[in-house]
């Protein structure tokens, strides 16, 4: 199985005629997502590819049935409005790529959706995949590569790194595992999905028997993980690396996200916090599969 997209994950596509929105429709198309149409405002009744495009997001759904996913390749100062407009429609589920949305736009899409019930991954995610499965974003690239890279398995990915996302999973398919489902979050100061609400969701998939987390310094997204590991939320193994143990208090490392404040955030307390919830912390990101396949041997012997 997997989590939150699998073969059958009807998706639609805000901002379908930009660059990014027709190219990586044709990917997520290529690789055999159900993707059933697009949305751009006044350019309804044409088409990307073999995608309808629509007007509205309401328009699409009457047209074509109902939607599981969006994703919304709308640029930072517009996709406020994309979002409330998925939304009111009723998608479950929304995949925001765009990065650099307004921090107060942020703010009041992601309560407004939260209030809804509809989860938001990102903004700032390059999306999920559920490897031979679905792709919603555009981690991966392209067929050919997300075939190559992202192999199917045992193992659910959360990652706060867009790039780790894609190193990782290639590490655990060279380890002898694969993926079930790989996710990043996202890198901006804000973001939907966390890790904390992720974890229950691969502890209710059976075929997931261990998840791997990519974690930064700032923000409380790992210490959250760990309560949620020792409310028992989560059971299975949970082998994570923690980035940026070197960073100085008030130093930004590589992310928007990732920076130290008056002692939270910190990636000594993030491991702490990890260790004594029953987590695997690694010294290196490079280990993690090393641990997670000696975790896997272990179980089946």
């Amino acid at each position: 199985m997997a989590i939150l997209i699998n073969e059958n994950t009807r998706i639609l596509v805000q901002g379908i005629t930009g660059r990014e929105g027709a190219a990586r429709s044709r990917f997520m198309s290529a690789y055999g997502t159900r993707v059933v149409g697009g949305v751009t405002p006044g350019r309804g009744g044409t088409k990307v590819g073999s995608l309808p495009v629509f007007n509205t997001v309401q328009e699409a759904i009457e047209a074509n049935g109902p939607v599981d996913l969006s994703v919304t390749f709308v640029p930072g100062p517009l996709v406020k409005a994309a979002v409330i407009e998925a939304v009111d429609a009723g998608i479950p589920l929304l995949v925001m790529p765009v990065e650099r949305v307004p921090l107060h736009d942020a703010l009041n899409m992601l309560a407004y959706a939260r209030e809804r019930g509809v989860r938001i991954l990102g903004p700032g995610s390059f999306g999920l995949i559920s490897p031979g499965r679905a792709v919603a974003g555009w981690v991966g690239g392209s067929e050919d590569f997300a075939r190559e890279v992202f192999r199917p398995g045992p193992i659910g990915l959360i990652s706060r790194s867009g790039g780790q996302t894609t190193t990782l999973s290639w590490a655990i398919g060279q380890a002898g595992l694969g993926i079930s489902t790989a996710l990043h979050i996202g890198a901006e100061p804000v973001v939907g999905l966390a890790p904390a609400e992720i974890l229950p969701l691969f502890e209710a998939d059976p075929d997931t028997r261990a998840v791997a987390l990519f974690g930064e310094i700032g923000t409380v997204a790992e210490e959250e993980a760990a309560e949620t590991i020792a409310a028992g939320r989560f059971t299975k193994p949970l082998v994570a690396y923690i980035a940026g143990a070197g960073a100085r208090p008030g130093m930004r490392f590589s992310h928007a996200s990732a920076i130290v404040e008056r002692g939270r955030g910190t990636a000594e307390h993030k491991i702490r916090a990890l260790r004594a919830a029953g987590a695997i912390v690694v010294e290196r990101p490079e280990a993690l599969p090393l641990a997670l396949a000696e975790i896997l041997k272990g179980t089946t012997t």
